[in-house]
């Protein structure tokens, strides 16, 4: 496919509005169809690519009716929730902190998404927010070659990924640390190249491929009764 198709393609998917382009991802992250989420909507799948690809208005109802299909909130939708740091809402009075395994926690790290990297730099320390993906017990991200994260090469990092989850008041965090290492190999930068699933939203050229190998993974969830 020429590289034009492509990405009138990718754009046609991501949506054209901000509602649009908020749906989309999060039906693509769920591993949703249209008509999936039409059905759990009680909507055909026209509807949803209608707001998907067009500057639609849907009434309250239709947004909760949709929120719910895509197991969020109406507020992470419309983007009311952009600009606020999560974990804004008051606790439950039975919420606990449970301990999560290690199977558990690898789960959760799943294959892809937003982690932290926490490292020693000259300044003291620094955590820095990255794209990863995970390829067998590497937990993999890009950053530029010259950047803090790379002088870290060769030593002990710590690697955090959470999920705030606002309108229940729980979440979860997993914690895995590990020496993180620049990637070399021509085989394996292929292999990390091929499960990547985005650029590194930070821009920039950061191709430079590093990863970790966790030692040791601990998680824990806030729940309640």
């Amino acid at each position: 496919m020429p590289r034009t198709a492509r990405k009138s393609s990718a754009a046609q998917e991501a949506g054209h509005t901000d509602l649009g382009r908020r749906i989309a991802a999060r039906r693509t992250e769920l591993g949703l169809s249209r008509e999936q989420v039409g059905s759990r909507c009680g909507a055909d799948a026209s509807y949803v690519a209608y707001l998907e690809e067009k500057a639609a208005n849907p009434g309250a109802g239709s947004l909760v009716r949709l929120a719910d299909a895509l197991e969020t909130t109406v507020a992470e939708l419309t983007g009311a929730t952009t600009e606020q740091p999560p974990g804004r809402g008051t606790a439950w009075l039975d919420s606990e902190l449970v301990a999560l395994g290690e199977a558990e926690c690898r789960r959760l790290l799943s294959t892809h998404g937003i982690g932290r990297v926490a490292i020693f730099t000259p300044e003291g320390p620094g955590i820095f927010p990255v794209n990863y993906v995970v390829a067998g017990n590497e937990i993999a991200f890009r950053t530029s070659g010259e950047a803090l994260l790379a002088r870290a090469a060769g030593t002990e990092v710590a690697f955090e990924v959470d999920h705030i989850d606002d309108a229940m008041k729980q979440g979860w965090s997993v914690l895995a640390v590990g020496e993180v290492v620049g990637v070399t190999d021509g085989e394996a930068i292929q292999r990390l190249d091929a499960v990547a699933r985005s650029l590194p939203w930070a821009g920039g050229p950061r191709t430079h491929w590093m990863s970790v190998t966790p030692v040791r993974i601990t998680g824990r969830r806030v729940a309640h009764q």
